[in-house]
Parts: structure tokens; C-alpha cells; sequence
């Protein structure tokens, strides 16, 4: 609404000014100013229209855009300065200047435009402030938003900063929530109310990014070009974008690590009593969970399934993905076999051979 206001001003003024200029112009007639007024009028409407189509334009871009024109207006002007020192005709000299300023303007912008990401000029997040306390930027991407434990670690207060959604992330989020399955849709509303909640923390401001790049396809390539241009790490839980971070030199926070390094250390040795769900993939073993959710694969315990069993540790295999416990099942667990008269087997076998000799 507010835009278009200005623009409906805009066009105000320019028929004003056409209408009140158009005096000055030599044999002059009443019917000019009118002629003026509507040339005021068709002027504003042309720059309105130049001014919509260049609505996808990013700021940053702009600003780079500036940038090198105001340098080529620079060399320009430098080389003004030589060619007055040079012998020539001032029409000459007039003619070279004009050429040298449109070639200068020309390079200064193109350049730079194609070299935006060595430097950032606008991130219109960032504010001045003391050099002792720098805020913290992190990238967010669509498996951390809807995964949802960042908002817990958030509101916990152990993270602060500024979490930056690109719009990229968001539209895919988007998609996710307006998809036909179930599955799907409910993941990708729980992702939007994520960020929502995200809002309300005391020292967490969310920003949504307008840069696109569409000269890239995949997500993963452009929370890595972003992340390269703001100089700050990834939120992530996926394991792909984790390799391609790494690869192109970004720092990525994994979700999953970080809940790793939370959970209860537990060491090769270590005895343990678990309750065994259900069978392994390999023959004989018995899967048991721990508190967190921590798989524990015990070896040789499928006769144990639906009871509660000492195992002891043998090894441990921690990845980003999550970690996996291997155990083994006690002695002291092993069920002893007993005749019909309900003595234990060994007994049986002591009696029968006597009293030793």
C-alpha cells in the first residue's frame, strides 16, 4: 500500500512539473503547458513500468551494480585529467572523454556484478557495533527446520544470533507443507511452525534472505554459495550437504553430532542392563534402545526378546547419522536346564558319577 502511494504521488508531481516546465521551452503557447502536462504524465508511467520489471532485482546486486559505476565514473575522471595535459582539440577532447567514461562505466559495472561474491557490500542484518562482540549468523536448511530440535536448543539458551532462512529453504518448505502426502504435509507444517516459535526467543531474530541465485538448480549448492558470500556455518542434518560443505571449506553444524555429544558415554567393557525388543538383522542378536533412543545390537540375545538381560559392551560406533552400541549377552545370564524332577542338569551329572574318588 505504502508503494503505491509513492507512485501514485510520483505521477502527481511529474504532471506538475511537466505542466509548469514546458513554459520555458522558446515560443511558448498556452496549449504547450497543457502538451507538457501530459508528456509529465506519460514520463512517470514509463518510469513506474521500468520500475516493476525490475522488482526481482536484488539489492545486492544493485548495490554492486553502484559500486562499479561509481568506480568507472573514477577512472574516467582520471583519465579526463591526462587528457587535458595532452595537445588536442577540445571538441577532440570532449569526444574522448565521453568514450572513455560510457567504456569505464560499462567494464566497472559488468565486472563487478560478475564478481559479487568476492565481497558483500549490503547484508542489511548486520549492524555496527562494538569489535568485541561480533553477532553469530547461521544458515539454516529445510531437514534442521523440520527435524525441530533447533528450536529446543534455542529457547535453552545455549544459541544465539541470527538464523537466516533463504528463500530458497523457505519455498521448499513451502512445498513440502502443500504436498499430497500425509507424510509430507505434516512434516512441512511442523517446519513452518518451527520457525515461527523461533521468533518469539529471547536473543534469536530470524531473517528471511531474498538472494535466489538461479543460475544454480540444487539447494545444497546454494546453502553453500551463501554461506561462502556471509562467511558463517550451516545448520544441517543432512549428510550429503554435510560432504559438499566440507569439501568447498564451510563449517557445518550437524544436529545429529551435536545430540551425540550430549548422550551418556558409554566405554568398550562397560555392563549394562537392557531390555531386548525385538531380533537383530544377523543371526541370533536381539536389538535393545537406550534412554535417548541409542541402539544397542546384543550379540547372540535373540533367545532373550521380550526380557531383561546384563550385556557388556564390546564396541561403539559413533557417525553423524547417530551411534550404535555392540554388546555382548553375561554369563551369568544363560538360562539353566533342569530335569523333571527339577534339579539342574549339573547336578544330575554329579550324581550320576559318584562321589570323587
Amino acid at each position: 500500500m505504502t508503494i503505491r502511494l509513492i507512485r501514485i504521488f510520483f505521477v502527481i508531481i511529474s504532471t506538475m512539473c511537466g505542466y509548469y516546465l514546458w513554459p520555458l521551452v522558446p515560443d511558448f503557447t498556452p496549449e504547450k503547458a497543457y502538451m507538457g502536462a501530459v508528456l509529465g504524465f506519460a514520463w512517470s508511467i514509463v518510469v513506474i513500468l521500468v520500475e516493476s520489471s525490475l522488482k526481482r532485482v536484488s539489492l545486492r546486486n544493485l548495490s554492486v551494480a553502484a559500486f562499479g559505476l561509481m568506480f568507472g565514473i573514477f577512472m574516467s575522471w582520471m583519465v579526463g585529467i591526462v587528457l587535458r595535459i595532452l595537445p588536442m582539440g577540445d571538441e577532440f577532447r570532449s569526444v574522448a572523454q565521453m568514450v572513455f567514461t560510457l567504456i569505464f562505466c560499462y567494464l566497472g559495472m559488468v565486472i563487478s556484478i560478475k564478481g559479487k561474491d568476492e565481497f558483500n557490500l549490503v547484508i542489511p542484518y548486520v549492524r555496527f557495533s562494538r569489535e568485541d562482540r561480533r553477532d553469530q549468523i547461521f544458515i539454516l536448511d529445510t531437514s534442521v527446520i523440520i527435524d525441530g530440535r533447533i528450536a529446543g536448543v534455542c529457547e535453552s539458551g545455549f544459541m544465539e544470533g541470527k538464523l537466516i532462512v533463504p528463500r530458497f529453504v523457505l519455498q521448499e518448505l513451502q512445498q513440502v507443507a502443500d504436498s499430497t502426502d500425509d507424510g509430507k504435509r505434516s512434516r512441512g507444517r511442523r517446519g513452518l511452525d518451527i520457525l515461527d516459535a523461533l521468533k518469539s526467543v529471547n536473543g534469536i531474530e530470524v531473517i528471511i534472505h531474498e538472494e535466489r541465485f538461479p543460475e544454480i538448480k540444487e539447494v545444497d549448492a546454494k546453502l553453500v554459495r551463501l554461506a561462502k558470500i556471509l562467511n558463517c556455518p550451516i545448520f544441517t542434518n543432512d549428510l550429503n550437504l554435510n560432504k559438499v560443505a566440507k569439501l568447498d571449506g564451510v563449517k557445518v553444524l550437524n544436529l545429529n553430532d551435536l545430540a551425540g555429544a550430549m548422550r551418556p558415554v558409554v566405554f568398550p567393557g562397560e555392563q549394562m542392563t537392557v531390555h531386548i525388543k525385538k531380533e537383530g538383522k544377523e543371526k541370533n542378536q536381539g536389538v535393545a534402545f537406550m534412554d535417548d533412543g541409542t541402539m544397542i545390537v546384543v550379540d547372540n540375545g535373540r533367545r532373550f526378546m521380550g526380557r531383561t538381560a546384563k550385556v557388556a559392551v564390546s564396541s561403539v560406533l559413533q557417525t553423524s547419522a547417530g551411534r550404535m552400541i555392540f554388546a555382548n549377552i553375561m554369563e551369568k545370564n544363560e538360562p539353566r536346564k533342569s530335569n523333571g524332577n527339577g534339579r539342574s542338569g549339573g547336578d544330575e551329572d554329579r550324581s550320576e558319577q559318584g562321589p570323587a574318588a
